[in-house]
C-alpha cells in the first residue's frame, strides 16, 4: 500500500475515533446538563411557592380545595411559546404540600392528600433541614415516566412547619435533549468530513510530493537533464535542494573520472603520431619525406587543437541542466548564414543546394548553442555527401512540434553504426580521406537539442541520409 493511502487510513481511525469518543462524551453530558438546568429553576419555583403559602400555613388554611381551582386554570393553559424552535403548548408541574409530619394537606392532583410523605426523601430531608429531591419512575414499566421533584421549606418565624414540593415530568425536557443530540451529531459528522477532506488532501500533497521526488531519482539515473522539484518552504524544499546538491556533486565527479580516461585515450593515437615523426625528422632524409612528415605533424596537431576545442564545448553543454539566454531566433537567416560560411568548400564540391525554410519560422533557444549545432550537422554532411550532390534543408511543423531536416546525398550509414553515431569519439572514416573525427560532433549535437526539449534522428533515406532536429513550438525551460 502506498505511504499516502496509509497515512490517510491512519489519520482516518484517528479522526474517527476521536469524533465517536468526543460525540459520545458530548451525547452523555447531554441529559444531565438539561436536568441540572430543570432542577435548579425547580428549586428557585419551590422556594418562591413556599414563601408565598407560608402565612396560610401557619393559619391552618390549606387543605385539599386550596388553590385547587387555580391549579386547574394553570394545567389548561397554552404557553404559545417557542423554545429554540421547539413549540411548548402545555404546562405539566405537580405541587404537592405536607405539613411538619409529612403529612400531605394538598396536592395538585388530587390523589395523594392525607397520605404520609416523611419517609419520602425530598420531604423527609427538607425536615430534617437539608436538600431535599428525588426522581420517581410513576409507571414501572415505562423508563420515560420518571418525575423529577424539588422541595422547599414553608417556615414561620424560622421554624418549619411544612414542606412544599415542586414536580415535572422529565419526558417535557427530552425535545430539548433529542435536538440537541442531533445538531451535535450533525456537526460532528460536518467536522468529521472537514477533517477527512484536509486529511486526503494532505496525504495526496505528501504522495504528489513523493511522487515528483521519485520521478527526479529516476530521471537522474536515466542521465537526463532535470530540475529539482519546487516546494513551497519547509523540509520538502530542503530536501529538493539537498538532492540536487547531491546530483550536482556527483556528476561532477563522475564527469571528470569519464572524461579524464577517454580524454588520455583519445589523445594517445595524434600524440604518439607527433612523437613518431619529430623523431623521425631527427635524422637525415630527403626533402620529400621531411615535407610529408612535418604535414603529419600539422594534421595531427589540428586535431588535438579541434578535440580540445569540442571537448570544452560538450563538457559546458553537458553540465548545464537549463536553458540560461532564451531568444527568439529566425530559423531562415540562421542557415542562410551557416551556408554563407561553408561556400567555399559547398563551391568546390559543386553540390546542388536547397533550401526550403518559412521566412515568419522562429525558436526559442540560444543562438550560440543551435549555430554551433547545425553547424557541426552541416559539416557532417559535407564530408559524406558526394561532389555534385544534392544537399537539401527544409522544414515542417506537425502536432505542436517543428522539425528541420537535412538531407545529403551520398553513401548510406551501415546499420550497425546508426545506433552509435552519437556515442562520445564514435565516428566514421569520411570518403575523401579515409579519416576519422574526434567523434564529438553529434554528441554535441544530441546534448544541446536535449537541452531545448528536443530530439535528434539520423536515418538512411533515398540514397543519402537525412537528419533530424525536433523541437518543441511552445519550449518549457
Amino acid at each position: 500500500m502506498a505511504l499516502a493511502k496509509r497515512i490517510f487510513l491512519f489519520y482516518f481511525l484517528f479522526v474517527a475515533l476521536c469524533g465517536y469518543f468526543m460525540v459520545n462524551l458530548f451525547s452523555n453530558q447531554i441529559y444531565p446538563s438539561i436536568r441540572q438546568t430543570t432542577e435548579e429553576t425547580l428549586v428557585d419555583t419551590a422556594n418562591l411557592l413556599a414563601e408565598i403559602v407560608s402565612d396560610d400555613l401557619q393559619q391552618g388554611k390549606i387543605n385539599q380545595y386550596y388553590l385547587q381551582h387555580r391549579l386547574a386554570a394553570y394545567q389548561k393553559r397554552d404557553p404559545n411559546a417557542s423554545i429554540w424552535g421547539i413549540a411548548k403548548n402545555s404546562v405539566a408541574m405537580r405541587i404537592y404540600i405536607t405539613n411538619d409530619k409529612g403529612i400531605v394537606l394538598f396536592d395538585s392532583t388530587g390523589k395523594e392528600v392525607g397520605k404520609d410523605y416523611s419517609r419520602w426523601r425530598d420531604v423527609y430531608l427538607t425536615l430534617h433541614g437539608a436538600y431535599g429531591a428525588r426522581t420517581t419512575q410513576e409507571n414501572p414499566k415505562d423508563d420515560k415516566s420518571t418525575i423529577m421533584y424539588v422541595a422547599a421549606p414553608i417556615k414561620y418565624e424560622n421554624k418549619i412547619i411544612g414542606v412544599l414540593t415542586v414536580g415535572k415530568p422529565n419526558i417535557t425536557v427530552s425535545p430539548y435533549i433529542n435536538k440537541a443530540e442531533s445538531r451535535l451529531i450533525f456537526f460532528g459528522v460536518i467536522l468529521l468530513i472537514a477533517s477527512l477532506a484536509v486529511g486526503a488532501l494532505l496525504s495526496w500533497w505528501l504522495g504528489a510530493s513523493l511522487h515528483r521526488f521519485t520521478l527526479y531519482a529516476n530521471a537522474i539515473s536515466k542521465g537526463e537533464r532535470i530540475k529539482a522539484p519546487q516546494f513551497y518552504g519547509g523540509e520538502l524544499t530542503q530536501l529538493a535542494k539537498a538532492l540536487d546538491k547531491m546530483r550536482g556533486e556527483l556528476d561532477g565527479k563522475n564527469y571528470v573520472e569519464r572524461y579524464v580516461h577517454t580524454l588520455t585515450h583519445e589523445l594517445k593515437s595524434p600524440l604518439a603520431a607527433i612523437r613518431g615523426a619529430t623523431e623521425l625528422l631527427q635524422q637525415d632524409m630527403p626533402i620529400e619525406k621531411r615535407t610529408l612528415f612535418l604535414k603529419n605533424i600539422d594534421s595531427e596537431s589540428e586535431r588535438l587543437q579541434k578535440l580540445a576545442d569540442r571537448l570544452l564545448n560538450l563538457s559546458m553543454v553537458e553540465q548545464r541542466q537549463t536553458l540560461e539566454e532564451i531568444n527568439t531566433i529566425p530559423i531562415l537567416p540562421l542557415i542562410q548564414k551557416l551556408l554563407a560560411s561553408k561556400s567555399s568548400r559547398i563551391a568546390q564540391q559543386q553540390l546542388n543546394v536547397e533550401v526550403n525554410i518559412d521566412e515568419q519560422l522562429t525558436l526559442q533557444g540560444e543562438v550560440f548553442l543551435l549555430e554551433q549545432a547545425l553547424s557541426n550537422i552541416l559539416d557532417n554532411a559535407l564530408d559524406f555527401i558526394a561532389d555534385q550532390g544534392l544537399l537539401k534543408i527544409n522544414s515542417k511543423i506537425t502536432n505542436q512540434q517543428l522539425a528541420i531536416n537535412f538531407y545529403n546525398q551520398g553513401a548510406s550509414i551501415p546499420d550497425y553504426a546508426l545506433n552509435r553515431l552519437c556515442e562520445r569519439f564514435y565516428s566514421l572514416a569520411r570518403p575523401k580521406t579515409g579519416r576519422k573525427s574526434t567523434g564529438l560532433g553529434l554528441n554535441f549535437v544530441q546534448e544541446v537539442v536535449l537541452l531545448h526539449k528536443g530530439q535528434l534522428s539520423i536515418t538512411n533515406y533515398q540514397e543519402g541520409v537525412l537528419v533530424t532536429l525536433s523541437f518543441p513550438i511552445a519550449i518549457s525551460i
